[in-house]
């Protein structure tokens, strides 16, 4: 017998799923999204009259034409996790299968910057200068980005309680679940020093009070994601590395691939096996497990060819060794 269901009671066991959630310390505010979303399309196709779960499932899946499959696939995942939580008070509940929407892995593939691009990024940052965007702050916030690997909205939630600069740490509270300290080189303490000192400036000459997040605007008010993404977007548009119009390009996001990269790089000319660092860079990043970062080995030229050399160099060694 196909499961039926109503707006209304999809609403209750989606706010319960996500108290399951959260209780085991998931954020889930993307699934709420997501949730909301289908509770809504529900609503808006059926009213209050019950409807097939699982044609209500098939219908919300197939709703818009031409959707990356990476994207339709994301969104199915929260709502199969909704079915499988309904059936535990429903043994018989509808539980959509896997092959609704397979596609697992994106396709997608970073731009990763390179130093140079890094460094024109950094210069931009510290000479831009608009009605609320000031260069020292963008400078600070391009800087901790790129050396620490931070998501855009890790960074712009700082405060200054988790900036220690005496023992050159950084707190990451609660992100993606999960709290995590980055350790950070001395020439990014100097920088942010610098920073802080400009930063009580521009409060003072504000009258604003201070909002104690480590980031402000020029009028004294936290610098919020959307903001720092748009001028962050503006910067790359000037400098070329993406279209004047369009999401094609560089991101803001791609400090994060680059941070991964390059340091995975230097480990490799260092000679390090960075099989054996990853755990180290995941935890750092704040991936919920190595597998989020094997990603970044294959990311560029220049660390498949170190790679291959060092392969070839342990190959030779093993065939000289033989009798």
């Amino acid at each position: 017998m196909s499961t039926k269901i109503t707006a209304a009671t999809l609403t209750r066991d989606a706010m319960q799923f996500l108290a399951f959630k959260r209780a085991m310390g998931m954020g889930y505010r993307r699934a709420e999204f997501v949730l909301n979303g289908f509770v809504r399309f529900v609503r808006d196709r059926y009213g209050d009259r019950p409807a097939s779960l699982e044609q209500v499932v098939t219908q919300w899946v197939t709703r818009i034409e031409g959707r990356k499959a990476i994207t339709v696939g994301n969104e199915f995942g929260v709502v199969r996790q909704l079915c499988l939580f309904r059936r535990r008070s429903d043994p018989y509940g509808f539980v959509p299968d896997h092959a609704v929407a397979p596609v697992k892995e994106s396709v997608f593939v970073p731009y990763i910057f390179s130093r140079e691009e890094v460094l024109a990024m950094v210069g931009a940052a510290t000479r831009h200068e608009g009605r609320n965007m000031w260069g020292a702050m963008l400078r600070a916030l391009t800087l901790v980005l790129y050396c620490t690997g931070m998501r855009l909205g890790e960074a712009t939630s700082l405060h200054l309680v988790d900036v220690n600069l005496r023992t050159a740490v950084l707190t990451v509270q609660r992100s993606k679940g999960r709290s995590r300290i980055l350790a950070i080189r001395n020439d990014l303490v100097v920088e942010l020093r610098h920073y802080l000192r400009q930063r009580e400036e521009v409060l003072a000459a504000s009258g604003a009070d201070d909002p104690l997040t480590l980031f402000i605007r020029r009028d004294g008010s936290a610098l919020t994601v959307r903001a720092a993404s748009d001028v962050l977007r503006c910067l790359l548009r000037d400098l070329g590395l993406k279209p004047p119009r369009g999401r094609s390009g560089a991101r803001p996001y791609e400090f994060r691939h680059a941070f991964a990269v390059h340091r995975l790089t230097a480990w490799a000319i260092e000679g390090v096996d960075v099989h054996t660092k990853l755990p180290w860079l995941s935890a750092y990043l704040g991936h919920q497990n190595v597998l989020g970062t094997e990603v970044y080995l294959k990311a560029t030229p220049e660390l498949l060819q170190l790679a291959s050399q060092r392969f070839e160099q342990h190959s030779r060694r093993k065939r000289r060794s033989l009798p």
